[in-house]
């Protein structure tokens, strides 16, 4: 099977803008992202899939000079951008993963593969529930289910975000999950999810995100996931910096249309 993983990124952002053009250890935020998806074993071509916008030309320039492919598409639809992209490159499998998780674990990626390729999976995540750190989201999909909900998918919030058609609806879709689990290093079961955010919305979350490089690299260039909870449990001054925003999500705001999403996911302001 062809494999994709499609990186969402445009400047526009209405919380932090810009933010995947910062700079991160004298290179943009998005360059260090894709040095780390790029780690990943899984066997998989890297689409940027960003808008016609004309502030997006930045994007593809940097794109241009990683020898990444870019693909350009509609600016709020992303559930058309995704299948977009896919039928482009041929592909038969999708990982979708966000530009704001410049702190994303490659191994992770790796696992969340491997798990929707253990089974009959349509559509496997770590998000759903989620227990890993906010900021390692990963969702691999099968063409055929991203189709499907490209066809079929209607609400606004459907076609913002891509796959809450398929995992919203469990009675069609072969759904599976990769949980943080006892068999890593003998860790014990725990959900980060709620108290751990790595992911980039708020200023304070692109302070948290520089210390992390400034405290793990160059010195460990391959620092991953395992290695920032050692970070932050020797300097927990480092997780306080972001600390007041663990647990705010996109979900709050449309839990009324959510079937799948506890209150207890999400938490405001």
């Amino acid at each position: 099977m062809k494999n994709l993983i499609i990186v969402q990124a445009r400047v526009g952002s209405s919380r932090l803008p810009g933010k995947v053009l910062m700079d991160l250890m004298g290179e943009t935020l998005l360059m260090r992202l894709l040095e780390r998806i790029a780690r990943a074993t899984v066997p998989a071509q890297i689409v940027v899939a960003t808008t016609m916008a004309t502030e997006d030309d930045a994007i593809v320039a940097v794109c241009k000079t990683l020898g990444v492919e870019v693909y350009r598409g509609h600016a709020t639809d992303l559930l058309d951008r995704h299948y977009q992209v896919a039928l482009r490159y041929g592909a038969e499998v999708v990982a979708k993963i966000p530009s704001d998780c410049p702190l994303i674990d490659p191994g992770i990626i790796d696992r969340v593969f491997a798990r929707f390729k253990d089974g009959d999976n349509d559509y496997t995540s770590n998000l759903h529930p989620p227990s890993f750190p906010d900021g390692n989201d990963v969702e691999v999909m099968s063409v055929a289910a991203l189709g499907c909900a490209w066809r079929e998918a209607s609400l606004p919030m459907e076609r913002e975000h891509t796959t809450p058609f398929i995992w919203e609806r469990p009675h069609r879709f072969a759904l599976s999950n990769l949980v943080w689990d006892a068999d890593r290093n003998n860790q014990p079961k725990r959900d980060y999810s709620m108290s751990h955010r790595w992911t980039l919305d708020y200023p304070e979350d692109y302070a948290f995100v520089r210390r992390v490089y400034q405290e793990l690299y160059p010195a460990n260039q391959e620092f991953g996931l395992d290695d920032i909870l050692q970070l932050l449990a020797l300097k927990p001054e480092v997780h306080a910096i972001n600390a007041k925003y663990a647990g705010v999500n996109w979900y709050r705001h449309h839990l009324h249309e959510l079937a799948t999403v506890k209150a207890t996911q999400t938490r405001g302001i």
